[in-house]
């Protein structure tokens, strides 16, 4: 994983979302997040920077588990031959079935997309 994939990653994140300032950013202690252009960026989308704490794996636990879930449920089933289909595939996971079809028990069986509609709709409530 180089510094550069890292940094359109987070680009391409923030552009999409448009998180406000303030936003918890938590990664490991990988040399491409502690890069300095890595944390410029962060520091001009207003993010918080949040790292794993040296030798504990647990702090990762989260991602870990989505990771074994991505590979469980997806990867194992192909022999990618190029990044391209790789990113595809992977792409195709996240965006189309584990955010708007899967059901995540943790979230009340609905899809994280689901949620997050319905979550982004009572902030509005509230904000009115």
């Amino acid at each position: 994983m180089t510094k550069q994939l890292v940094i359109d990653a987070l680009r391409a994140a923030y552009w999409r979302k448009k998180p406000k300032a303030g936003l918890m950013h938590h990664s490991d202690r990988g040399s491409q997040y502690c890069s300095q252009a890595y944390r410029a960026l962060q520091v001009s989308y207003g993010m918080q920077t949040s790292m794993s704490r040296k030798g504990n794996c647990w702090d990762n636990a989260p991602m870990e588990s989505f990771f074994g879930t991505l590979k469980t449920e997806s990867l194992h089933r192909y022999r990618l031959a190029t990044r391209e289909e790789a990113r595809r595939v992977v792409f195709e996971y996240i965006e189309v079935f584990y955010n708007r079809i899967r059901r995540h028990e943790k979230i009340g069986n609905q899809s994280p997309a689901d949620w997050a509609k319905q979550f982004n709709k009572s902030e509005r409530q509230l904000a009115a």
